[in-house]
């Protein structure tokens, strides 16, 4: 039987659409970066545009200066502005980017500081003053999953899982209940919904992907677009309704390699047919904004592809809202800067994310329109499409009746939303009859996930990379051991939770939850597609388990499909879960049956990207030649539908350490591709950490002698994560303070870290911005060695970890005792 070709039909991917996107995938583009509109989808912005609202915004542009015209086209960051600021730079945007904090407040903030973040930058920008025209601003958040900014919000699943239950209604749904929670927190504007079709499962932002499947990506775009801002021409803020954002235009799913930020090295034909999907039902819904990609499309930036944004997405779709850029994306065109870069507006950008350049584009900008290089026209284009989404959004009505109803920020209903989605995009992959598990045994819980509600949420989660989380900070969510501990209770079982798979008494079955740690765009990318290469502890844990004769079930918790093969076969069962968010609960709704074993819930999802049979099957997609996954498209198993899988070869098929270049030291040893250089002045010894046996390394420093450890790799570019902001953590305990200065190097870059190591005090955490390196000469886009500790005194150190970590605001520059 033609097992491909049934599902192709069977779910939704008829076989015309499976040919089509064979024939585009074989096309060879030979530099071709212009579009040609007659090639694209037609589609037209719906409930934008109506006489009332021009002759509105015909009567403010009439009233406008230059400056509060160009104000209007440029974006800024909530950490680089006060709301003063807005009284000689008229912006007509803020953001809080992924890690930014609320004004005057922790990062990890609940709904009223963001509140009154908001309100402080609008009560600027409303002010009646000379030469001064009143217009409201527009404050947008990365809405991704959730308002995933705000301590206590619903955290829905990430889009990956979304793809898994193939319900558009469900996502419209999700939407509108995303948008109440925004709008509760006197936010107006999501960046959402991601419409890349990722076709590289490398990708570290596959997670924000619905499907490989174009089909299904078109069918969840518009439906998420009504429920974020209700049916077009209908929701405003006034009726719990945010403007949305679709992106990222273009081709940010398709590039080489997998590399975020990189370059679709694709035919015109498959840039339309694949990658555009889900943006003309988008413009159909009437979304107001659409984001311009990072990305390049055969070598042209799309912030200054013309033929795309205007011609294209303007012209040939009909889209009537603005286009926002990414973060600084403008500063990658050629001849531009992130604060010089007129071609980014005669391109078709209507308005600049500059978050931290925003003084120096605006100023650049109005002399650049001065001079002619912009023409005045493109400018009153621009800020035409923005005053008509903010008139069409309801922000020129003063009226908030939802803003400080924080009672709907986790709401029940929400929470109870949230926990369907988790249960619908489950997929089961194997099951050797022992699920659903019996709510009256006695059970053990394990893992490193399984209680850990900051994993289960992945990315884009109260931080960018969704790292440094802790459960406290998630009131309202609950673990996956606390949901199956509260099902196992209610049929009379109990459910032990050991971390570390250990027992006092032999349980009647285990359930191990381990999967992927948190990560986002950037930092997320990966060589292959073996899970946790080099690092086997998970795997270690389920073969202790099934030797002691103890049947496991896998929960897996991961972004992307990733090859487990080695982990497959040591599971009696293994299901998907994908990036839950915070409803835990759900997992145990249909893994957890009633006390004689009868399901309570059936598995639904069906797998929205195919499954490799190799680490190296990283661009496996349905209808290209060669597809030959270990699950297709669409498969998942079920109660109802069960199936037998066989022992699985273990064979990976590349190497997938080498591009690892964010953990340079965890659990006290150094994984690949880096090695550890001790000096003969130094020694070291194994000890525990804070949670682990032989956790931790220690290293002591002879006194006298100059003594250096160097944790070394291959010219490691590390240039991207350095712009982000992110910073190098330390996990550490000094054991003997420092008797002499002690010196970090980093690319090159010398810091005096003495007062790092200069007293006890039990465990640490310190974080070191990147830049910090680079004031001190550091190169890093060739790291080599890439860190590395001296000092000619005696200093006894204890290292757990030293990563990688989204920015925070404890982090410090140091500089001597």
């Amino acid at each position: 039987m033609n097992t491909s070709r049934k599902r192709a039909v069977l779910f939704g991917l008829t076989l015309p659409f499976v040919l089509a996107s064979a024939s585009v995938l074989n096309a060879q583009p030979e530099g071709q970066n212009v579009a040609d509109p007659a090639h694209w989808p037609q589609a037209k912005s719906q409930g934008l545009i109506d006489s009332e609202t021009e002759e509105r915004i015909s009567a403010l542009l009439a009233k406008m200066t230059l400056e509060e015209k160009v104000g209007q086209m440029i974006q800024a960051d909530t950490s680089a502005i006060k709301p003063n600021d807005l009284t000689k730079y008229p912006l007509g945007s803020i953001l809080a980017g992924g890690s930014s904090p609320p004004l005057d407040a922790p990062d990890r903030s609940p709904a009223g500081p963001w509140i009154d973040t908001v309100r402080a930058f609008n009560d600027v920008a409303m002010q009646e003053r000379q030469g001064h025209v009143p217009i409201p601003i527009m404050f947008g958040i990365d809405a991704v999953h959730g308002n995933n900014n705000i301590v206590g919000a619903t955290l829905f699943p990430h889009n990956i899982a979304l793809g898994a239950a193939h319900d558009p209604d469900l996502i419209r749904r999700i939407g509108a209940a995303t948008a109440k929670e925004i709008a509760a927190a006197g936010i107006d504007w999501a960046f959402a919904p991601t419409l890349a079709v990722a076709r590289n499962d490398r990708w570290g932002r596959t997670y924000e992907s619905y499907s490989e499947d174009p089909a299904l990506v078109r069918s969840y775009a518009g439906a998420m677009i009504i429920g974020l801002q209700g049916n077009p021409g209908e929701g405003t803020i006034q009726t719990g309704n945010v403007s949305a954002s679709a992106k990222h235009f273009l081709g940010d799913g398709g590039t080489a390699n997998g590399i975020d930020q990189g370059n679709a090295q694709i035919s015109e034909s498959e840039l339309s047919a694949i990658h555009s999907a889900g943006y003309p039902p988008a413009i159909n819904a009437g979304t107001r904004t659409i984001m311009a990609s990072f990305n390049s499309w055969n070598g042209a930036k799309m912030h200054g592809n013309k033929s795309l944004l205007t011609d294209v997405l303007k012209g040939r779709m009909g889209f009537d809202g603005f286009i926002i850029g990414d973060w600084n994306g403008h500063a990658q065109i050629p001849g531009c800067t992130s604060t010089d870069c007129p071609a980014t507006f005669i391109a078709g950008l209507d308005m600049a994310m500059a978050p931290d350049s925003w003084k120096g584009l605006f100023e650049k900008t109005v002399q650049q329109v001065r001079d002619g290089t912009i023409p005045m026209a493109r400018i009153d284009d621009a800020v035409r499409r923005i005053l008509r989404v903010k008139f069409k959004a309801g922000l020129f009505d003063p009226a908030r009746p939802y803003e400080r109803m924080t009672d709907l920020i986790g709401h029940a209903d929400h929470r109870a939303l949230a926990r369907e989605a988790v249960r619908k995009s489950l997929v089961l992959l194997k099951n050797d009859g022992v699920l659903p598990v019996k709510s009256s045994a006695n059970i053990l819980v394990a893992g490193s996930a399984a209680d850990n509600i900051g994993q289960q949420s992945g990315g884009w989660t109260l931080s960018w990379q969704g790292d440094g989380n802790t459960n406290a900070d998630f009131p309202n969510a609950q673990s996956i051991y606390s949901g199956i501990a509260e099902a196992m209770e209610a049929g009379g079982g109990s459910a032990t939770l050991s971390t570390d798979g250990s027992y006092a008494r032999k349980p009647d079955l285990a359930i191990v939850v381990f999967g992927e740690k948190p990560y986002a765009e950037g930092s997320g990318d990966i060589r292959s597609l073996e899970f946790s290469p080099g690092e086997k502890q998970d795997l270690e844990l389920l073969k202790r388990l099934k030797a002691s004769g103890i049947p496991v079930v896998s929960v897996f918790l991961s972004g992307r499909p990733m090859w487990v093969n080695p982990e497959l076969n040591q599971s009696d069962a293994f299901v998907a879960a994908w990036l839950p968010g915070s409803e835990g609960g759900g997992i145990a709704d249909v893994l957890i049956g009633d006390s004689s074993g009868r399901p309570r819930h059936d598995f639904a999802g069906r797998l929205s990207f195919s499954w490799p049979k190799t680490a190296a099957q990283f661009s496996l997609n349905q209808g290209e030649p060669g597809y030959d996954p270990l699950f297709e498209l669409g498969y998942g198993l079920s109660y109802s539908n069960p199936g037998k899988v066989g022992q699985l070869a273990e064979i990976a098929g590349i190497d997938g350490t080498p591009l690892n270049k964010s953990h340079f030291f965890t659990n006290g040893r150094v994984p690949k591709p880096f090695t550890l250089q001790v000096e003969p002045a130094v020694t070291r010894a194994p000890v525990d950490s804070r949670t682990k046996q032989e956790g931790a390394t220690q290293f002591r420093w002879q006194d006298g002698a100059h003594g250096m450890i160097s944790i070394d790799g291959d010219d490691i570019d590390l240039s991207f994560e350095t712009n982000a902001e992110m910073m190098l953590k330390l996990v550490y305990r000094v054991d003997n303070p420092a008797t002499s200065k002690v010196t970090m190097n980093m690319g090159w870059g010398a810091i005096d870290a003495t007062s790092l190591f200069g007293s006890t005090a039990g465990w640490q955490t310190v974080r070191i911005p990147l830049k910090c390196f680079v004031k001190h000469g550091g190169d890093m886009a060739r790291l080599h060695p890439v860190l590395s500790f001296e000092t000619t005194g005696s200093m006894t150190v204890s290292f757990e970890n030293i990563e990688l970590a989204t920015q925070a605001p404890d982090g410090i520059c140091p500089s001597g005792r």
